[in-house]
């Protein structure tokens, strides 16, 4: 069974296996970044954390490896309740939402913030 991701004002989305990727370009250092993340019953667990390059608020964390050209390692965060995404509109881009069948953008243009949350909580 798909976990369920609910985006703002209550929309809904099936999550394959409940697992989904957070991927964005970076707005000073114009670099790449990704973020693997579950849906748990304690909330979203941040599973793994890639950048292409390093640079101004973008440091590789503890026990970075690099993996062709992208530095990637496994913070150990708390579960989160919800995460919280600005949407300025003044970036290259928004944030691209992906799971194994699909990908979506989000706050590519100006707006309130994009809140990510397990349904239910």
């Amino acid at each position: 069974m798909s976990a369920l991701l609910c985006i703002s004002g209550g929309k809904a989305i099936a999550i394959a296996a409940g697992v989904f990727t957070l991927g964005w370009t970076h707005s000073v250092e114009r670099a790449g970044w990704q973020e693997s993340w579950s849906i748990t019953g304690e909330g979203l667990v941040l599973q793994e954390a890639r950048v292409k390059g390093s640079g101004a608020g973008m440091e590789p964390g503890d026990g970075a490896r690099l993996e062709d050209g992208w530095w990637v390692w496994h913070p150990h965060l708390p579960p989160l309740p919800e995460l919280v995404l600005a949407a300025s509109g003044s970036t290259l881009s928004g944030w691209t939402l992906c799971d194994i069948s699909s990908c979506t953008e989000l706050g590519r243009r100006s707006g309130e913030p994009i809140v990510l949350r397990p349904c239910g909580k």
